[in-house]
């Protein structure tokens, strides 16, 4: 088995990348197969992301060559966020049920992990980011009803949102990984705007919740220098620590984020204004 790898790009070389190259370089088109684990493993802070969509059997989470490792978290945490139906998790011998936007982190050191959907006619999606860790944390649930979910937005501009927080510095403990979601409200289409930077640490998006004609405008690159892609529903965007991030859509939407890198704070952030976007 092996798993898709993504280099860095440098951001001066990132300015002369046609549509196909970054769609190459920075989405990952497929998540879901029936009964098959997908997964990217970016240089960007060597985050994985990937998901499985279990429809018949206990499917165990594999290992690759390319990780050098026993087992797929012998030096690695896992955040898993389930989209679909209801389904579970193991554990190495606990078991945890996910329904909808339900998170589970799994800590570095656990051999087996394996994932099921209650009702194969209605199965779960469940969406996996993978961090380095150089620590054991404990193995933890959280229900997206208390993962600290706050409005934003406004309705004049169009952003009116929820964001949950599952894992970071005041909810589910991790070594490195920070991770949560965002839903759009009703009629609201803009994820942020103006953006923001975060040199210190790299992002994943994973746009879901969106009906399948429909489409997301991801806007990335140097602020001074912006590019997009056109998302469909269940892809994910990898996001250099050098590109803004943020995004529009053709009818409301959610996404997971995901970050790692130097620090664990979820503020550090460097905010834009409208005027230093080109």
């Amino acid at each position: 088995m092996h798993i898709q790898v993504r280099h860095t790009t440098n951001p001066t070389d990132f300015k002369g990348y046609n549509t196909h190259r970054i769609r190459e370089e920075f989405l990952m088109e497929k998540m879901f197969v029936p009964d098959q684990f997908h997964f990217v493993y970016s240089h960007y802070d060597r985050m994985i992301v990937g998901g499985i969509k279990p429809v018949g059997q206990l499917h165990k989470l594999p290992t690759y060559e390319e990780l050098r490792a026993d087992y797929f978290l012998e030096r690695r945490e896992l955040g898993i966020l389930n989209i679909g139906g209801d389904g579970f998790v193991m554990v190495e011998d606990e078991l945890f049920t996910l329904q909808k936007r339900d998170c589970l982190y799994v800590g570095k050191g656990n051999k087996m992990v394996s994932f099921k959907s209650l009702d194969a006619e209605f199965p779960a999606k469940f969406i996996l980011v993978s961090t380095p860790a150089h620590r054991n944390v404990p193995t933890a649930l959280m229900k997206a009803a208390d993962a600290m979910p706050v409005d934003m937005g406004s309705p004049e501009k169009a952003n009116t949102r929820t964001i949950y927080k599952y894992i970071h510095a005041d909810g589910l403990e991790s070594c490195q990984l920070v991770m949560g979601m965002t839903a759009m409200k009703y009629s609201s289409v803009w994820n942020t705007m103006p953006p923001h930077v975060h040199d210190r640490r790299s992002e994943i998006y994973v746009y879901f919740d969106l009906e399948e004609d429909q489409r997301v405008f991801h806007f990335m690159g140097e602020p001074n220098e912006t590019r997009h892609l056109v998302v469909a529903n269940e892809q994910a965007i990898i996001s250099p620590p050098w590109s803004i991030h943020a995004g529009a859509g053709t009818t409301s939407y959610s996404f997971l984020w995901a970050m790692a890198g130097e620090n664990y704070s979820f503020t550090d952030m460097d905010m834009l204004t409208m005027n230093e976007l080109k």
